[in-house]
């Protein structure tokens, strides 16, 4: 039975892994975004992280996760004589390849943490069936990345114990490659480590050649990294004397960035307890109450790396949910479902990641990638692309558009200082004729349809300064930082965030029929 269930939970990881949900803009701009650039010479943007003085994102771990596929895909895609290979195939390959390496090497690593066969059969079903698995661990996250560095972290920690014989060579060279990968990726990694990696220790004393060992992967992987980095952030031809001389460690970089207050209240300060009561939950749903139930037995090296990596993680007050990724399925690897009312927990288990799942994993920010492949796609020629209350939009899935098309993102400016912007773009009105569409460029706006703002410039009777015109629209869209419940109520602002869902594509025109319109003489 637990088998036909499973298989069904990965066809469910299918289902959310195949729809364009988009979490957030980091699972693009931190990725793909960066890598697709150099593979595939598309235009991309590059964020702050990667263009400031001190870089603090590695592209070591990107080449690693990313790299290599993109460079399989165009060697297949050209090789069958298909031509250049367009962003939307790189962008769906990766979402395979983020959805693979979950059902395989996650749920491998839970299989060889968990000793116990009936708990093992627990732990996998609560895993494959959690919303997190089916969402964030099919995206190009980096703490994605960073789950599966550190499940498998925790395996090679434990075969290197249990071997009372051998030193175990191979297992602490592959260690000492993840805890260096694992670090550049993301430097909250070690803070899942710390604790479990004293049960080493006694290891170490006895069998000297695998500290050893560690050591030494571990320095070789961390000259690779750094020159990897120190050739994609340092101009001119590579040398091995620009590593020696003004290497680029982000890693530090990020450190150093982080440890700066300043810094950290520019994206946003959390109390200390925002993981644990807030972040944790929010996560785990109903499995959080089962925290509560766990015997001295069940305290098991996963577990420990799980809270005391969500301890360490709190003491930095910028904490964001997903720094927590890497813990849930090390948690529920670690709890057993209840005795008492069973089937009333495994229910709230199911509503929960239900719920969750359909929000995130198709909902939630929707629109914006299909958005994209469309204007990729269009035929006709756009000059601007404004978007408006949504996530920054992933311009590398522009196929190449952004040599000519501009793409800003007004985030959530007020409406009136958004038009504002949009009125630059388009031409001024010179006769009481408003001008025609021909032989100039279109102006696209992007926004919800859910924004009360722009339902006065739907009709050119409404007697505005500016015209839309619907070209193209996407209905599994929710946009919930629009949602302004102190104002219009709780059960309005569901009414318009849910009930008029949807992203829509307009074509921007002044109307010169409006007394509103500017005009030149």
């Amino acid at each position: 039975m637990w088998r036909r269930t499973y298989f069904l939970l990965i066809l469910v990881r299918i289902y959310f892994a195949l729809s364009p949900s988009y979490l957030h803009p980091d699972e693009n701009f931190q990725g793909p975004e960066v890598v697709a650039g150099r593979v595939f010479s598309y235009p991309v943007h590059e964020t702050w992280e990667f263009t400031s003085a001190n870089p603090i994102r590695s592209t070591f771990p990107l080449w690693l996760a990313y790299g290599w596929p993109m460079y399989i895909l165009r060697w297949l895609w050209e090789g069958f004589g298909y031509g250049e290979v367009s962003p939307s195939v790189v962008y769906w390959t990766l979402r395979v390849l983020m959805l693979s390496l979950s059902v395989v090497l996650e749920d491998w690593a839970i299989q060889e943490l968990v000793q116990s066969r009936r708990a093992r059969r627990v732990a996998l079903l609560l895993i494959a069936s959690s919303y997190v698995t089916w969402t964030f661990q099919s995206h190009t996250f980096s703490n994605s990345l960073e789950t599966l560095v550190v499940s498998w972290s925790l395996v090679l920690i434990q075969r290197i114990v249990d071997d009372k014989k051998r030193s175990g060579i191979l297992a602490s060279s592959l260690l000492g490659f993840f805890v260096v990968a694992g670090t550049f990726n993301r430097i909250t990694f070690p803070a899942f480590l710390v604790v479990p990696s004293l049960s080493l220790l006694p290891h170490f004393w006895r069998k000297p050649f695998s500290l050893a060992s560690i050591i030494l992967f571990a320095t070789m992987t961390a000259f690779l990294a750094i020159s990897v980095d120190t050739a994609f952030y340092t101009p001119g031809d590579f040398t091995f004397t620009k590593v020696l001389h003004n290497p680029v460690i982000t890693p530090l970089n990020n450190f150093l960035y982080n440890s700066d207050y300043a810094n950290l209240a520019q994206h946003g300060l959390h109390p200390r307890y925002q993981h644990f009561l807030i972040n944790l939950p929010q996560l785990l749903g109903p499995a959080t109450a089962l925290l509560f139930l766990i015997n001295r037995a069940q305290i098991t090296m996963t577990l420990v790396s799980a809270l005391s990596g969500i301890a360490l993680l709190s003491i930095f007050p910028h904490q964001e949910a997903r720094f927590l990724l890497p813990a849930i399925p090390l948690i529920l690897a670690s709890v057993s479902l209840p005795r008492v009312q069973r089937k009333f927990w495994i229910s709230a288990w199911v509503v929960f990641n239900v719920v969750l799942g359909v929000l995130m994993g198709i909902y939630h920010q929707g629109g914006i990638v299909p958005a994209q492949m469309y204007i990729a796609k269009t035929n006709e020629t756009v000059s601007h692309a404004f978007w408006w209350k949504t996530y920054s939009p992933p311009i590398w899935l522009l196929n190449g558009k952004n040599e000519e098309l501009k793409t800003i993102d007004l985030m959530g400016m007020p409406g009136d200082e958004m038009l504002e912007h949009v009125g630059t773009a388009l031409p001024t009105c010179r006769t009481r004729r408003p001008p025609k569409l021909v032989d100039r460029a279109a102006v696209y706006l992007v926004a919800p349809r859910s924004t009360d703002f722009l339902h006065a410039y739907y009709d050119l009777r409404q007697q505005q300064s500016f015209f839309l015109e619907e070209v193209w629209s996407y209905r599994r869209h929710l946009n919930l930082d629009d949602m302004d419940i102190a104002k219009d109520g709780f059960w309005k602002t569901m009414a318009r965030v849910v009930g008029d869902r949807g992203l829509v594509v307009w074509r921007v025109t002044r109307n010169c029929w409006s007394k509103q319109s500017s005009s030149t003489p």
